[in-house]
């Protein structure tokens, strides 16, 4: 859901607005078609007016939304707060060990995310949820709800690889069903939902919500349930699916491109946040960046990128849609240096920056690339002096010249839709022109650009010339409703096929190849008919050349007889020979999972511990290794996760200031590690660690605390002991 342009008719019936009061009804308030349901209390007097319940869009409306009357059972923070009932039964739990109930979450305050993961503005909320999580951690639980849209986004283990690529690190609940959708009144993606440590829904948010004003609403709750005596503020920590899954070399590649003569391939190495260049059998000839998650500019090592997708490539230059920071870089390969061209690192709040809804659209679109925010650009193609950008976030294609000099909306009136039109409408998101839903791939015959549309399942067709109408070439822009909901797996005519989700294509000799993203196959589009027929893949997910498997493939390149493909969730580069129909694996060799360096200035120390000197790594024959043993005397009905990271900080005052380990061995409750200190060394040691002790009952609820111990230190010269041990009781509160 798009909060400030416009809203998926399946899911928007009422529009939640982040400053008004949230109130939920305990009565059935509305009869649909297909069913009754609970609705929220805030109602879009525009959602009424007799129009489709799925797939027709509405901009927000103007007039104010109106409080419906509720009766309240109890106070909350913020007026009225409703009870709802437990999570559902019977229903996949993903990082955690097991089922959570609500219950087990009591004295918490819990922030459901209603998701699902092809949705861009459900991406845009997750760096606001980790921030959350960041300041909050000791008193918020997020949980997310994980409620389908494409049929293929129900299976389990999608949504794990959807939570590993989006890096979530909080307990997400498969409701395939829509179960807790439906208990809750929920009606569009992303919903946030708080409630109260004793249960009670306190307020809501349908839509994207900056950091500030859901800061607001946190600093509020957690400050009034503080002085009621109702909070927990012990840390829950719980079993992510990351903690079992092997480093692989590429990490969710999303896009692959190639240099003119084909020498050279460009992999977007999207989750180790860099790029990847290697010869045309997989040989690594360099890396851009440093694989640290970030936003520098400078040489190759020290650059850093967040989740880049999409490139062009020209004259020994590269251009990177680095989605994430909102930004289009630059990297010269010649200096080996990246620069930033386009945006400000913030991501736009609207389609038209800096004009209102239903403001004039000016003839002349072009500002200074640096000066105007962009949101998730995915894809780039270059056609003469201009670089495309399928703006994914304001479901657009924009525009901008190689030197830099000004960038502009290209097509698309910024309303979420498959709609056929004029490039550009006279007014911000005016009907009647051309309509996008989340564009991801640009690929182009040199007088049409071709745009995998993701959202409405299409693949639609943009004049390059500034004139002329948007088309659509496969796909559901000719249905009277349901467009975005319109999707399958079916080959043939135009009328009769269906692509689900598509996020790429490549052009030659007429044809379209398209990634059918979310059918596990590469089709191919006839460009003048829309024809579809399936040319590899058998639709179930998986890795295998012989037979030909993919999993959710999201890149493809043509580069003569071959056809590369971005085989996202294998972490693979797969490649297509045109002329023999067989598939293999591009078998990179020479490239490494990223190590970010350990900077002194990235360590945390634990509260209560002041950093002067550092030494990360004393060397020397001056330095002995010292083992420590420390044995965790757990309370009744509680157990150590052993499984769990133990951060450890080692600090000796007045010599070596702290060394950390990051490894260390666990057997049944004792952890042991080695700490390296001078010879010389007669102090008290201080050891700081991190633990996890969980319910023995195996209901998946663990929390998190540390202890700092204070170790004295004297040498004996009839001792010859390198160990230490030492004894700590876990006493839940």
């Amino acid at each position: 859901m798009h909060h400030f342009i416009e809203f998926h008719r399946r899911h928007i019936r009422l529009w939640i607005a982040s400053e008004v009061i949230f109130v939920l009804a305990m009565v059935m308030f509305a009869a649909w078609t297909t069913g009754r349901r609970t609705d929220w209390g805030l109602i879009d007097p525009a959602a009424s007016a007799g129009r489709s319940s799925k797939s027709e869009y509405i901009q927000p409306s103007a007039t104010p939304i109106a409080l419906a009357s509720f009766p309240a059972q109890a106070d909350g923070p913020f007026g009225p707060r409703q009870r709802i009932g437990e999570f559902p039964e019977g229903v996949d739990w993903l990082n955690t060990k097991t089922s959570l109930r609500l219950s087990d979450l009591k004295g918490k305050l819990v922030l459901l995310d209603f998701w699902t993961y092809c949705c861009i503005n459900c991406m845009h909320i997750l760096p606001t949820l980790k921030k959350a999580e960041d300041e909050f951690g000791k008193e918020l639980v997020v949980v997310g709800v994980h409620t389908a849209k494409f049929e293929t986004e129900k299976d389990t283990d999608n949504i794990r690889s959807a939570i590993l690529r989006y890096e979530i690190k909080h307990p997400v609940l498969n409701d395939s069903q829509h179960l807790l959708w439906n208990q809750l009144g929920v009606s569009s993606w992303p919903t946030l939902v708080l409630i109260d440590p004793e249960g009670y829904a306190i307020w809501a948010n349908a839509g994207e919500i900056t950091y500030d004003k859901l800061q607001d609403v946190l600093k509020k709750a957690t400050a009034f349930y503080k002085r009621k005596g109702t909070l927990d503020e012990r840390q829950v920590v719980f079993d992510l699916v990351e903690i079992a899954e092997k480093e692989t070399p590429l990490r969710f590649p999303g896009k692959v491109i190639t240099d003119d003569q084909g020498e050279r391939v460009f992999i977007s190495d999207s989750n180790h946040n860099r790029i990847v260049i290697t010869d045309r059998d997989g040989v690594v000839q360099a890396t851009i960046g440093s694989g640290t998650q970030g936003l520098k500019d400078g040489d190759f090592e020290n650059a850093m990128f967040n989740h880049p997708q999409g490139m062009a490539y020209r004259d020994e230059v590269l251009w990177v849609a680095d989605t994430e920071n909102h930004l289009i870089r630059r990297v010269d390969l010649k200096s080996k240096s990246v620069a930033t061209v386009a945006g400000t690192g913030k991501q736009t709040e609207t389609a038209w920056p800096g004009l209102n809804i239903g403001a004039a659209v000016p003839k002349k679109l072009m500002r200074a690339p640096l000066s105007i925010p962009l949101g998730s650009p995915w894809d780039l193609w270059i056609h003469e002096d201009d670089l495309y950008i399928a703006m994914a976030g304001p479901h657009q294609i924009w525009k901008m010249d190689l030197k830099g000099e000004g960038i502009a909306q290209y097509a698309g009136n910024g309303r979420e839709d498959i709609v056929d039109g004029v490039l550009l409408p006279k007014r911000t998101y005016d009907e009647g022109s051309s309509s996008f839903a989340q564009p991801s791939g640009l690929s182009s015959d040199g007088k049409s650009l071709f745009v995998a549309d993701s959202e409405g399942s299409s693949i639609r067709a943009v004049p390059l010339d500034g004139t002329g109408r948007v088309t659509t070439i496969i796909g559901t822009a000719s249905l009277p409703r349901n467009r975005l909901f319109t999707f399958g797996d079916v080959d043939g005519p135009k009328a009769k096929a269906l692509l689900q989700h598509p996020l790429a294509v490549a052009y030659r000799n007429g044809e379209i190849y398209v990634a059918d993203t979310y059918n596990n196959k590469v089709k191919v589009v006839d460009a003048n008919t829309g024809a579809v027929r399936t040319l590899v893949g058998d639709g179930q997910p998986g890795n295998t050349d012989t037979p030909a498997k993919f999993d959710e493939p999201g890149g493809l390149w043509v580069q003569q007889d071959r056809l590369y493909i971005a085989d996202t969730n294998n972490h693979l580069i797969r490649i297509f020979d045109l002329s023999n129909r067989q598939l293999s694996t591009l078998q990179v060799t020479g490239l490494a999972p990223p190590k970010p360096k350990l900077r002194p200035e990235d360590i945390k120390l634990p509260t209560g511990i002041r950093r002067s000197k550092v030494a990360l790594q004393p060397i020397g024959n001056e330095v002995e290794k010292l083992q420590i043993d420390l044995e965790f005397e757990v309370a009744d009905g509680w157990k150590l996760n052993t499984y769990a990271d133990f951060p450890i900080v080692v600090v000796q005052p007045g010599a070596i200031e702290f060394n950390m380990k990051t490894e260390a061995k666990v057997t049944d409750n004792h952890l042991q590690f080695e700490v390296m200190l001078p010879k010389t060394s007669q102090s008290t040691l201080q050891i700081s660690v991190g633990y996890y002790y969980c319910q023995a009952d195996e209901q998946g609820l663990c929390l998190a605390d540390s202890v700092i111990l204070e170790v004295p230190l004297e040498r004996s010269t009839s001792s010859d002991s390198k160990s230490v041990q030492l004894k700590y009781a876990i006493e839940p509160e």
